[in-house]
């Protein structure tokens, strides 16, 4: 039974130029005196080097650990010492430099023992951080980190696609590795099937590769349909063919997943391949290198090798040629340096001659002819846009869904004023998120600013309350110090007093004594009434004393 399929709306046929390096075997690149490993090579944070200059390293060693979640890692094209880790000129739309290793060749081109991984009893999470480790990045250009693709969130996944179309003029990379290398890449799929659980898996590839349609098919047998699709610029587009083999459309500002369906590119399901089956990291990936050289054709090529060195290898780049375009005609960019070096997204390069690019038109004022909304395959209104991005009104082409532009370059293909509506776009974008990363910072700033002052604010009440406690603790404490110090004085002060009487009563009072001792009991009752009457009078006044309150006495 033969799939039904879907078409979405808009897209274009430019010329395919494919025949010019698709007609060659894959070559191996030689092996170079020295590499020039980018650190950044994917979406995301860029690696964290783990060498210094200095340090002898091995074909596979890793050099660079993942920074973060979105992150992978980078390893050793070869063995030999690295003999620098600056700043260089890498492949990039800026024209920026990045960190990079250096590492001049020994050689010998040994190699750190590979482990292959058992997959199938592999705990799921442990094989996710394995592929992360081996350095696996999407081959179709977006390299985004292929462990977190293969996660399948919660819901999962119930349709893998396989994304063969390559729909890009010039670049043959795909469609030599799916007629070379087409049950290794088969390998590749039945372990992205086992990581997510799909209950589907559907190959995409555009009718003009019938080579690689046979192929394929002679590989997949009957657990993985390969389907045939039109040739249409851009069916590649992840969203674009999930809708063609599904016609499950993704949401505004969404992905695939959000449908069900995941995307990989062929080149990516081969690397997979690799990592498990033979241990080995992402060293190398299979480059286009067409146009104005002098042997067009596919080679495997190890990441960091410079783009001169390429061309070199495919003949050198022929006498009248005016640059060198990466990436395909309709979505890459010119490439500032020579000395940049390969990397991971890096599919194909493109020597240009003005036969074959001539010299774009100046751009004209916009006619609003509507073209560009009619061929773009994301139906989005390019023309508003342009006019908002252009006038710097980025709220506004926001609000018209610029973000679901991938950038095709089909709206820049049909204008007929030539003007560049992606760069505006891209300008756009980047603006929005230069924005948005300066208000995150900012707002990071205000709440570290305004936690600051609370806590300042937190401890001074703290301080000030612990200060009125010691001082009424310190007043307690003094005044019960102060009426200790007046009953203490009080009773001290009296009772010396009263005791100094008593001892003068006593004393008179023995002395009263002894003298009527002295008399003889016959004559008591003849004693002196001077003596009798001085008796009587020592023990009233001790009675008086004995009888009177202490608080009197200390009077």
């Amino acid at each position: 039974m033969t799939r039904k399929l879907f078409t979405f709306n808009g897209g274009v046929h430019p010329e395919g130029h494919k025949d010019v390096s698709s007609a060659t075997p894959i070559a191996l690149m030689p092996l170079l005196p020295r590499y020039v490993v980018p650190l950044r090579q994917h979406i995301g944070a860029p690696a964290r080097a783990l060498v210094q200059v200095g340090d002898v390293v091995l074909r596979g060693q890793m050099i660079g650990a993942a920074e973060g979640y979105v992150s992978t890692a980078i390893h050793a094209p070869t063995s030999g010492r690295v003999v620098a880790l600056e700043p260089h000129e890498v492949p990039h739309p800026s024209g920026l430099t990045d960190l990079c290793v250096v590492i001049e060749s020994d050689g010998l081109d040994q190699a750190v023992e590979f482990q292959t991984l058992d997959w199938r009893n592999l705990d799921p999470s442990a094989l996710r951080n394995r592929i992360r480790d081996m350095g696996l990045a999407g081959l179709g250009g977006a390299v985004f980190p292929s462990f977190i693709k293969l996660n399948p969130e919660g819901a999962g996944i119930d349709t893998l696609i396989l994304n063969g179309a390559e729909c890009e003029p010039w670049i043959t990379c795909d469609d030599r590795l799916m007629r070379e290398r087409a049950a290794e890449i088969l390998q590749g799929v039945a372990v992205m099937r086992h990581m997510l659980g799909a209950r589907e898996v559907l190959i995409g590839i555009e009718d003009n590769k019938p080579e690689a349609i046979a192929a394929m098919r002679a590989a997949a047998g009957g657990e993985v349909e390969v389907v045939v699709v039109p040739t249409l610029y851009p069916t590649g587009g992840g969203k674009q063919l999930a809708y063609i083999l599904t016609g499950r459309e993704t949401p505004t500002g969404g992905r695939s997943t959000d449908v069900g369906i995941q995307v990989f590119n062929v080149g990516t399901a081969y690397a997979l391949y690799r990592a498990v089956a033979l241990g080995e990291p992402m060293l190398s990936r299979v480059v286009t290198v067409t146009g104005h050289v002098a042997t067009p054709g596919n080679y495997e090529v190890r990441l960091g090798t410079p783009v001169a060195d390429l061309l070199q290898a495919a003949g050198g780049a022929l006498p009248g040629s005016v640059g060198k375009l990466v990436g395909g005609p309709m979505m890459g960019f010119d490439l500032e340096d020579n000395a940049a070096p390969l990397t991971k997204a890096v599919n194909c390069i493109i020597v240009k001659h003005p036969d074959l690019f001539p010299a774009k038109p100046s751009a004209l004022p916009c006619i609003r002819c509507g073209a560009c909304a009619r061929a773009c395959p994301a139906d989005l209104q390019p023309f508003e846009m342009y006019w908002f991005a252009r006038a710097k009104d980025f709220g506004k082409s926001q609000s018209y869904d610029l973000f679901d532009c991938i950038e095709c370059g089909c709206c820049s293909f049909v204008c007929p004023s030539h003007i560049p509506l992606v760069d505006f776009f891209r300008f756009a974008k980047s603006e929005i998120w230069e924005r948005e990363r300066h208000k995150h910072d900012a707002d990071q700033a205000r709440a570290r600013h305004e936690f600051k002052d609370f806590r300042l604010e937190r401890e001074k009440k703290e301080k000030a309350e612990k200060l009125a406690a010691k001082v009424a603790e310190n007043k307690a404490r003094d005044a019960a110090t102060a009426a200790a110090a007046v009953t203490g004085g009080a009773e001290s002060a009296a009772d010396p007093e009263a005791e100094r009487k008593k001892a003068i009563l006593q004393a008179a009072l023995d002395r009263a004594k002894k003298a009527k001792e002295s008399v003889t009991p016959q004559n008591t009752e003849n004693l002196p009434p001077t003596v009798e009457k001085q008796i009587a009078e020592i023990e009233a006044r001790r009675a008086q004393a004995d009888t009177r309150p202490e608080h009197e006495e200390g009077k």
